[in-house]
């Protein structure tokens, strides 16, 4: 499947809505999105993977680069996995988990969660 990357903003947030597989043709695609909003001055960003179906070491990559890089330069970066992925496994949540690097995002439910600064994010 394709992977497709929607950007919007909600409450002061870069909202970018990843859906399909990420892997090492596709994923540079949400490294590219990530660093457009940064480049724009936005320093707050949500990267939802809800509709992540398949995500390598490419796809993982890409997000460890993306905190990264908005810890460089002061900003927050928040994960959306739903969830019935919290509690069964998404996909994207295994392989982070997997990979030993889950505990490294901040992870949320769902969008507004995710732009709520008073939300705790889910546990790893």
């Amino acid at each position: 499947m394709a992977l497709r990357v929607k950007a919007q903003q909600r409450d002061g947030w870069t909202v970018l809505r990843v859906a399909g597989d990420m892997d090492l043709v596709t994923s540079p695609a949400v490294r590219q999105q990530v660093h457009d909003a940064v480049a724009d001055g936005r320093r707050s960003v949500v990267l939802d993977l809800s509709a992540v179906r398949f995500c390598d070491s490419s796809g993982v990559g890409v997000l460890i680069a993306a905190r990264r890089l908005m810890r460089s330069c002061t900003g927050r970066l928040r994960l959306i996995l739903p969830a019935e992925g919290a509690v069964d496994g998404s996909h994207v949540n295994r392989v982070l988990a997997a990979l030993g690097v889950r505990r490294l995002f901040e992870v949320f439910p769902d969008l507004d969660a995710a732009v709520d600064d008073g939300a705790r994010p889910l546990t790893a």
